[in-house]
C-alpha cells in the first residue's frame, strides 16, 4: 500500500506541475479567466499529491492525525470545487454571454478562487474545530477525543456525522448541479446548431436576400459560432467531470452504505481501494488537459 501511494503521489505532483507550468506561461502571454481556474485545479491536485506522501508510511506520528486528515480533505475539496467552478464558468459563458463578459475580471476571478479555498479548508478542518468547540463549550462532539494509538486512518477517528456532513452533503448537491448545467447546455447547443444550419442555408441563396439582410445574417452567424466555440470547449470539461464521477462516485455511494450497514464491513474497501481510486482523479485531470 505504501509503495502504491508513493508512486501515485510522485505521478500526481509531477504531471500537475508540468501542466501548471504550461498554463502559467499561457497566462503571462494572454490572461484568461478560464485558464486561471484550470491553473487553480492543477495547484489543488498538486497539493493532493503532496498530502498523500505522508500516507506512504504507516508509522506516521498519530499526534497530528486530525490535522493531516484535515489537510488531505481540504485539498480534495479544493479540487472538486474548482472543477465545479470551471463548469460554472463555461455554463455562464454559454447561457449568459453578455453578463459573463461583464462579470469577467481580475477581482471577480480572485474572489471566486478565494471562496473555493476558504470553503475547502473550512470543511476540511471542521471536525477538528468542532472537537475543540466541544471541549470548550460542551456541544455534541463530531470527532473522537480520546487518545488514539491505532493506524492513522480517516474512518478510524472521524465520527459518522462528520462524514455525512463533509462528504455526502457536498457530493450529491454538486452532482445535481453538474447534471442540471450539462442538460441545459446540451439544449442550448442543439438550438445553436439548428440556427447555424438555417443561417448557412439562407446565406447560400444570395438572390433571396438583400445586402442588409446578408450583413445581419453574417453578424448573427458570427455570434452563434462564437457561442458554439464555447460549447466545443466544454467537451474537455465534460470529460473532466465524467472522470470525476467515475472515480469518486463509488467512494461516496459506498460511504453511505457503510454508514447505514455496519455489518457489511466496507471500511477496508473504502480506505484501501475506493478512496485511492478517487485520488487518481488528481492524476487524470492534467492528462485530460
Amino acid at each position: 500500500m505504501g509503495f502504491v501511494l508513493t508512486i501515485s503521489a510522485l505521478l500526481i505532483v509531477s504531471t500537475n506541475l508540468l501542466v501548471g507550468t504550461a498554463l502559467l506561461k499561457l497566462l503571462l502571454k494572454r490572461g484568461c479567466q478560464s485558464w486561471c481556474f484550470v491553473l487553480n485545479l492543477a495547484l489543488a491536485d498538486t497539493l493532493v499529491g503532496v498530502a498523500i506522501t505522508g500516507l506512504a508510511t504507516e508509522d506516521f506520528n498519530n499526534k497530528f492525525i486530525q490535522q493531516r486528515n484535515g489537510y488531505i480533505t481540504s485539498t480534495c475539496m479544493a479540487s472538486i470545487l474548482t472543477m465545479f467552478l470551471i463548469s460554472l464558468d463555461r455554463y455562464m459563458a454559454i447561457k449568459m454571454p453578455l453578463r459573463y463578459s461583464l462579470m469577467s475580471g481580475k477581482w471577480k476571478t480572485t474572489g471566486s478562487l478565494l471562496a473555493v479555498w476558504i470553503s475547502s479548508f473550512t470543511m476540511g478542518f471542521l471536525p477538528d474545530g468542532l472537537c475543540l468547540l466541544w471541549r470548550l463549550m460542551m456541544v455534541p462532539q463530531l470527532q473522537a477525543t480520546a487518545p488514539y494509538d491505532g493506524f492513522c486512518a480517516f474512518f478510524n477517528v472521524t465520527h459518522d456525522i462528520a462524514i455525512i456532513v463533509l462528504y455526502c452533503l457536498l457530493f450529491f448537491p454538486v452532482l445535481s448541479l453538474f447534471i442540471y448545467m450539462y442538460l441545459d447546455i446540451l439544449k442550448i447547443a442543439c438550438i445553436h446548431h439548428k440556427q447555424i444550419s438555417q443561417i448557412r442555408q439562407t446565406s447560400s441563396r444570395p438572390e433571396e436576400s438583400s445586402h442588409g439582410q446578408s450583413q445581419y445574417h453574417h453578424h448573427h452567424q458570427h455570434q452563434l459560432l462564437r457561442s458554439w466555440s464555447h460549447v466545443k470547449a466544454l467537451r474537455t470539461v465534460g470529460v473532466l467531470i465524467g472522470c470525476f464521477l467515475v472515480l469518486w462516485s463509488p467512494f461516496f455511494v459506498v460511504c453511505i452504505v457503510h454508514l447505514l450497514c455496519r455489518e457489511c464491513a466496507l471500511k477496508e474497501v473504502l480506505e484501501n481501494y475506493l478512496w485511492l481510486l478517487g485520488l487518481f482523479n488528481s492524476l487524470i485531470n492534467p492528462l485530460v488537459y
